[in-house]
């Protein structure tokens, strides 16, 4: 029997917002911890990540609205209209753990540095 394909709004997710593995587990992480406030340096040693590479990651989800960033701190930002996606993710992570990598490391890097410049930040 085979696999059932990876989710829709998994897959949609993942080309939107995470660029990297390590992106896509420390949003796992900070999910999974939504009540505790992480700096980069912390996430970056419990995933076993170099901390420059997790400081970048943790400020792309922030700047996409995933995380709450309050001075060098982090944490998971509810959102009723992305909880469900990311617990989606959370789960196919564990069943997809190769398509999903597949995917993250398929994804073109001028794509997203050429979307970014259309986001608007607070400076």
């Amino acid at each position: 029997m085979s696999k059932a394909p990876m989710p829709e709004e998994v897959r949609d997710l993942i080309v939107r917002h995470i660029d990297s593995v390590a992106q896509l587990e420390a949003l796992l992480f900070l999910h999974a911890r939504s009540s505790e406030q992480w700096d980069a340096a912390s996430v970056a040693k419990r995933l076993y990540a170099p901390p420059s590479d997790m400081a970048a990651a943790l400020a792309g989800l922030a700047d996409d609205g995933f995380l709450v960033r309050d001075g060098g701190q982090y944490r998971y930002a509810r959102r009723s209209d992305r909880d469900a996606a990311v617990e989606a993710l959370a789960e196919a992570y564990a069943h997809y753990l190769i398509p999903i990598t597949n995917l993250i490391h398929s994804k073109p890097r001028h794509i997203r540095t050429f979307s970014d410049a259309f986001k608007f930040r607070k400076d």
